[in-house]
C-alpha cells in the first residue's frame, strides 16, 4: 500500500503546473467556506454575549438600530441624549427588574469613555485583574484591551477627547485617574473606558450650559431614589441628561407593553436587541451566503478540473498501467491507484484552505482591532470544519470515479498489441 501511495503522489505532482492550478482550486474554495463558517460563528457568539441581560435599550428618537449598536456594541453614534429624570421613571416602573444608565461623547483613542454605574459591570459578570471600582469623580476603570493597547495602569491619569473618534479635542482641564482593569472577557467590555456619570457631566460642565457639578459628589449620592437626589431634583438635577438607559424585564409580559409605553414618550425610542439583532444577523447573512456560494462554486470547478485532469492521465499513461498489470497488479489495484491521486489532492487541499480560511479570519480581526470594532480571532474553530475535509474527499473521488472506471477497464492484450 506504501509503494501504491508513493507512486500515485508521483504521478500527482508528474504534471506540476496542472496539479498546482487543480490544488488552488479547491484550497480557494474551501478556505472561502472555512472564512464564512469561522466569522459568522464569531459574530454569532459576540451578539449573543453582548445581548445578554439586555432586554431594551431606551434612547433619543431616530433609528432602533442605531441605538443598539450604539448602546450595547458601541459601533455606532447615538441618536442624542434624553433626560435623566427618564431614568427615575423607567426605574419605578414595575416590570423594569434593572436600568443601567449610560452616558456617551468622549474617547480615549479611539476608546469610549463610558458614564454609567457599577450595574454594568454585575451586567458582564466582569472580574477584576488589578484595581478597583471607582469610589469618587474623574475615577476611570478600563477594560482589558485598553489597558493592554494604552500601557496604563492605576494610578496613571489620562485625559478625554470630546467626541468617539480619535480626531476630538481633548479635555486638557480634566484629567481621569485609572483606579481599576477589567480580566479580559472577549467581550464589549474590554474596549471601554468605564468610570461614574458625575465624571461625564463634571467633564462637559464648560461645553455646556448646564450648572457646574460639585466634583466631590459620588455617583451614590445622585443614585435614583436618594436623598441627594430628591434634594437637588428642582434644582440642577433636571438640566442633567444621559444618553441612554439598558433595561432588563422583570416579567416577559413586559416585552409587550414597556416597548409601546416607551415610544409613545415625547423623544423617547425603543430598540428592542433581540429583534434588531436578528434582523442584523440576517443583513450580514446575505452576504456570508454569497461568499459561501462563491466557495462551493470553486469547489464544483476544482471537482471538474481534478475529473479531466485525471482522465487525460489515464489516458497518457495507458503503457504504464498496462505494465502495471503485466507485473500481476488486479484491476481494482490500478483503479485504485487512480483514486490514491485524487486522495492526496483532496487532503492536501484540505489542510491548505483550513490554514488559508483561519489566515483570513486573523487578518480580518486585526483589521477590526485598528478600528476597535468586533472581535475576530483566527485562533477561532467551530464544529462544521470538521466536515470541510470529508466534502473535498467526497467530491475529489466522485471526479476521479470515471477516470478510475477506464483504468479498471483497461484492455492489456489490445495495448500491447497496439502499433508504436
Amino acid at each position: 500500500m506504501n509503494s501504491l501511495l508513493r507512486l500515485a503522489w508521483r504521478y500527482l505532482w508528474a504534471q506540476p503546473l496542472t496539479a498546482t492550478l487543480n490544488l488552488m482550486l479547491l484550497s480557494l474554495g474551501i478556505g472561502a467556506i472555512s472564512f464564512v463558517l469561522l466569522v459568522s460563528d464569531q459574530i454569532e457568539a459576540g451578539v449573543q454575549r453582548d445581548l445578554a441581560g439586555i432586554d431594551l435599550v431606551v434612547g433619543a428618537k431616530g433609528s432602533p438600530m442605531q441605538i443598539m449598536l450604539s448602546g450595547v456594541f458601541h459601533l455606532d453614534v447615538p441618536t442624542g441624549n434624553i433626560p435623566y429624570a427618564t431614568l427615575e421613571h423607567l426605574q419605578a416602573q414595575a416590570l423594569v427588574a434593572r436600568a443601567i444608565p449610560l452616558s456617551l461623547g468622549d474617547s480615549l483613542r479611539g476608546y469610549r469613555i463610558v458614564g454609567t454605574t457599577p450595574e454594568l459591570l454585575d451586567l458582564y459578570r466582569a472580574r477584576w485583574a488589578e484595581g478597583h471600582i471607582w469610589q469618587a469623580p474623574l475615577q476611570a476603570v478600563l477594560g482589558a484591551e485598553v489597558a493592554r493597547d494604552l500601557g496604563l495602569r492605576p494610578g496613571q491619569q489620562f485625559h478625554g477627547s470630546h467626541g468617539l473618534g480619535e480626531q476630538g479635542d481633548a479635555h486638557g482641564e480634566q484629567a481621569y485617574t485609572v483606579v481599576g482593569v477589567l480580566a479580559a472577557t472577549g467581550g464589549v467590555l474590554d474596549r471601554l473606558v468605564l468610570t461614574d456619570l458625575t465624571s461625564v457631566w463634571a467633564v462637559h460642565a464648560a461645553h455646556h450650559p448646564n450648572p457646574p457639578v460639585d466634583k466631590h459628589e459620588s455617583s451614590d449620592d445622585h443614585a435614583p431614589g436618594s436623598s441627594a437626589s430628591h434634594a437637588s431634583r428642582s434644582g440642577h438635577e433636571d438640566s442633567r441628561e444621559i444618553t441612554m438607559a439598558l433595561l432588563s424585564y422583570r416579567s416577559p409580559l413586559a416585552a409587550v407593553s414597556l416597548p409601546r409605553w416607551v415610544n409613545a414618550q415625547p423623544g423617547l425610542q425603543a430598540a428592542a436587541p433581540a429583534l434588531e439583532s436578528a434582523r442584523l444577523l440576517r443583513m450580514v447573512g446575505v452576504g456570508t451566503e454569497v461568499l459561501r456560494g462563491f466557495g462551493l462554486l470553486l469547489l464544483l470547478l476544482a471537482a471538474g478540473s481534478v475529473l479531466v485532469t485525471l482522465l487525460h492521465s489515464v489516458r497518457a499513461r495507458q503503457s504504464d498501467l498496462a505494465m502495471l498489470r503485466m507485473l500481476g497488479a488486479p484491476p481494482w489495484r490500478v483503479a485504485a491507484l487512480v483514486g490514491l491521486e485524487a486522495l492526496c489532492l483532496a487532503l492536501l487541499a484540505s489542510a491548505l484552505g483550513v490554514l488559508l480560511g483561519h489566515g483570513l479570519t486573523a487578518l480580518l480581526g486585526l483589521a477590526l482591532a485598528a478600528d476597535h470594532g468586533l472581535r475576530v480571532s483566527g485562533l477561532w474553530f467551530v464544529a462544521q470544519e470538521l466536515w470541510i475535509p470529508g466534502v473535498a474527499v467526497l467530491l475529489s473521488l466522485l471526479a476521479c470515479a470515471w477516470p478510475a472506471m477506464t483504468a479498471y477497464r483497461l484492455d492489456v492484450s489490445e495495448l500491447l498489441q497496439a502499433p508504436r
